[in-house]
């Protein structure tokens, strides 16, 4: 088929320009690898690449490192109408017409958000192989508009790693594993694992995740990368596979805190088909224009020291010490005890995985022949083999055991989470400080890859409390721990993007904390691997 055997790889043409590794080091490759969307902007107004050169020269990276050589494995498909996309952002440029920033700029997108392409959106199951819609999702639309050129689809977590508690980070049964380029060995975290690998990797300059709770932040912290989940309301949900209306979300993941800010200005909108989004018209804005005037000085900041081995605590510490150097005031806080938060969380997300995903399979095309989560379940328990080699479908199965959106156990369950998280969680650390501002590591470092009993985790965590109350929250990379990556959280309250990408800009300019990929068959645990954070 067209859309998957066809473009699981580059095409022909890109894989006879760069069929070997090697070439991925060419002129053109070192040209645009760890290259800023500023700097390909340079690049295109003076001349000396076209948005068509810059796109054929990620296309080669992908083709090069995506299935040989590090075998990353990051990116699901390529769009096939990339090159005449960029070819068209090369004569607006010509004829005085350039759209912005990201204008003629590649971007990869999460696939579980669709695009109008002839590419499948398939959340990484066999289940959606057929699901090419020929409709950009919203979010998608906006970046178009903006002139982002749509350069492919990432591998992910197969159903956004909902599908069971044993789950494998970067797993699905089309796309295989996604590799960390830090570590090839090591876990690049979920659910926008392949978002996460293939823009440390510079498959791209940036790209789409989508987070539930930890999808956007955990792989951009594990994968070095700036990654921001955004207030919800902020970007439009509708075209994007679901798991929970209350806490889905797209966001930005760039290799630098301008970027994360040029990507997500442009996916600011209301859209009429989300109304979690009818203000965000309200709240657009250039967020990447105001950076460079970012101070933190007199900042007040709600510090969070969660348990962690001594090796984070010792990065982390270095962390503080940055922002404390910038001028920041950090005030210690406590997290208070928040018991029963994440089962009333989990109630909340059966229910709504089985009425939201069965409300998207209902717009598929026919050729998708799973209309329901039943259908889902069905059709995994029948292709086993390919589908659950690795572990099961459990959380499906609870899911589709829910009883609907009005069942008053899953309305008091959403009530409390809701509460726990956000008045009686984030707010009281907040007012306790007196700050706008909440900072913690946003979790450890990578795991190994571990098939038999799933991902293992362990240490700390920022993900849950902004997720389940919809607050946003930025992570910034802080520097290396036994040579893997960890980021710092920057979370605030609705609608404080703003202050949150300005915090992480002045620590990311301060530490300089970020250390490109080196594509390590394992961690590189000496001496003098410990980012340059101080």
């Amino acid at each position: 088929m067209r859309h998957l055997s066809g473009l699981l790889l580059a095409s022909a043409a890109i894989v006879a320009l760069d069929g070997a590794p090697a070439l991925a080091q060419s002129a053109a490759g070192a040209a645009i690898t760890e290259k800023s969307i500023s700097e390909l902007g340079a690049m295109m107004a003076s001349g000396r690449m076209s948005s068509e050169a810059i796109a054929q020269a990620y296309l080669a990276r992908i083709a090069a490192m995506n299935r040989q050589g590090p075998k990353l494995r990051a990116v699901i498909a390529v769009n096939p109408d990339a090159i005449a996309a960029a070819r068209a952002a090369d004569a607006r440029r010509k004829a005085g017409k350039r759209l912005g920033p990201l204008d003629g700029v590649p971007i990869l997108i999460k696939d579980n958000i669709e695009t109008l392409d002839p590419v499948a959106t398939t959340a990484g199951s066999l289940a959606l192989k057929d699901n090419v819609t020929l409709r950009d999702a919203p979010v998608v639309a906006e970046l178009r508009k903006a002139g982002a050129i749509i350069l492919g689809k990432t591998n992910l977590s197969e159903w956004a790693n909902i599908r069971s508690s044993n789950s494998i980070s970067g797993w699905s049964a089309i796309g295989g594993q996604v590799k960390n380029p830090y570590a090839l060995d090591r876990t690049p975290c979920g659910s926008s694992s392949g978002t996460g690998s293939a823009v440390a990797a510079s498959f791209a300059a940036a790209g789409l995740g989508t987070e539930t709770d930890g999808s956007v932040v955990c792989p951009s912290s594990i994968n070095g990368l700036v990654g921001l989940k955004p207030t919800i309301g902020l970007v439009s949900r509708s075209r994007v596979v679901p798991i929970s209306h209350s806490q889905d979300t797209p966001g930005p993941m760039a290799r630098s805190v301008t970027d994360a800010a040029i990507l997500f200005s442009a996916m600011v909108a209301t859209d009429p088909t989300d109304p979690a989004t009818k203000d965000a018209d309200a709240h657009k804005a250039d967020f990447a224009a105001a950076l460079k005037s970012a101070s933190l000085k007199g900042v007040r900041i709600a510090v969070l020291r969660p348990e962690m081995r001594p090796d984070m605590a010792a990065r982390y510490a270095a962390a503080l010490d940055v922002l404390k150097a910038q001028g920041a005031v950090l005030v210690d806080v406590e997290q208070p005890k928040l018991d029963g938060l994440g089962e009333a969380e989990f109630q909340v997300l059966l229910t709504e995985l089985k009425a939201d995903l069965n409300s998207y399979l209902a717009t598929t095309p026919a050729a998708v022949k799973t209309r329901t989560l039943a259908d889902v379940i069905a059709f995994d328990a029948a292709n086993k083999a390919a589908e659950m080699p690795f572990f099961g479908q459990e959380t499906f199965i609870a899911a589709e055991k829910t009883r609907g959106l009005d069942d008053p156990e899953y309305l008091g369950a959403r009530a409390k989470s809701l509460r726990l998280a956000g008045a009686e969680g984030i707010d009281v650390m907040l007012a306790k400080a007196n700050a706008a501002i909440l900072v913690e590591p946003t979790t450890g470092p990578a795991w190994l890859v571990e098939p038999v009993y799933g991902d293992q985790g362990g240490g700390p965590s920022s993900s849950e409390l902004p997720a389940v109350s919809g607050y946003p929250n930025l992570t910034v990379p802080m520097g290396l721990v036994k040579g893997l990556p960890v980021g710092l959280s920057f979370i605030g309250k609705p609608y404080s993007e703003a202050t949150l990408f300005g915090a992480g800009y002045v620590f990311e300019q301060a530490s300089k904390a970020r250390v490109a990929p080196r594509y390590l068959p394992q961690a590189d645990i000496g001496p003098g691997q410990e980012g340059s954070a101080k």
